[in-house]
């Protein structure tokens, strides 16, 4: 009964994963972090696999691959494939009341998690799971839904809901802006490595021209949030992260905050859903309407 599942009918299924995890996020590196493996490892199952099929399933240098036709046609049955295998063994661990959701670093430590009390107290029989979502990464293995900063574009996309219209300014100390109160903008810059642009897209909506100082950089946006705190600098913050500081007087925003194209969203799996995922959704969507709009 498994003689069509010889090996040389079917490839590894560890060189499969491989290239479904680098071909959906676009990195061997957010594969190879997906996975709990190196990027030589994700790199070597993947060369492996194209040499089994005889076929190249990636093309151009190694810092901008793309598929080929090959890769396209072989990635939507793959992913569907292994969310299938993902949504079943959660359902058989947990009863389907599991929820395993991923979340950015940085949504997770100053939002979501200071908030999630209320969830686990009205539904304490959804098992909640929270995952690391890698900066860069819409989806991840396994998980029915991940929460994060997307472009307003995405909002349109299936599964995607919105939770909060972002908004960004610059913060920081009240006893910084104090020595800096001539000009807040020739205090030192903080910045995250996972949001390297946020300096330049405020400086767009806000209309100025950014004198030029060093800039210090931090690993995740609430690393520069705290720094900002601890008085070390100024920083580009989205104001649902930053709100309870300003409102706390820990932080002050000497330019207001401006609209940004973007939002926090909700962007479930494709072709998954539970009612965990429903109740899990509609608690979002009431945390995000009690956000209080920022000062301008």
């Amino acid at each position: 009964m498994f003689e069509n599942l010889t090996s040389s009918a079917m490839p590894s299924l560890n060189a499969l994963r491989a290239f479904e995890a680098m071909a959906r996020t676009g990195r061997a590196t957010l594969a190879a972090e997906e996975l709990h493996v190196t990027h030589s490892a994700v790199s070597r199952q993947v060369k492996a696999l194209e040499e089994a099929l005889g076929v190249r399933l990636f093309t151009g240098p190694k810092h901008r691959l793309e598929l080929t036709q090959a890769g396209r046609d072989l990635l939507p049955a793959l992913t569907g494939a292994f969310d299938q295998i993902a949504q079943a063994v959660r359902h058989v661990r947990s009863g389907g009341e599991d929820l395993l959701i991923a979340v950015n670093a940085s949504v997770s430590v100053k939002w979501l998690i200071p908030r999630l009390g209320g969830f686990t107290t009205a539904h304490p029989n959804v098992n909640l799971q929270l995952a690391e979502l890698p900066s860069h990464a819409t989806s991840y293995r396994g998980a029915h839904a991940v929460v994060r900063i997307v472009p307003s574009s995405r909002l349109a996309e299936a599964g995607a809901t919105s939770l909060i219209q972002s908004h960004l300014g610059v913060v920081m100390s009240p006893g910084l802006a104090e020595r800096f109160s001539a000009d807040a903008l020739k205090a030192p810059r903080l910045m995250a490595q996972t949001h390297p642009q946020g300096w330049a897209i405020w400086a767009a909506l806000a209309g100025v021209e950014l004198p030029p100082g060093p800039e210090q950089p931090f690993a995740h946006l609430h690393f520069a949030l705290d720094a900002a705190i601890a008085g070390l600098g100024v920083a580009v913050m989205p104001w649902p992260l930053v709100a309870d500081y300003v409102r706390a007087g820990r932080l002050v925003a000497p330019f207001g905050f401006r609209k940004a194209e973007s939002a926090f969203a909700l962007l479930a799996a494709p072709g998954v859903s539970s009612r965990a995922l429903d109740q899990f959704r509609a608690w979002l969507i009431a945390e995000g309407a009690k956000t209080t709009p920022p000062p301008n």
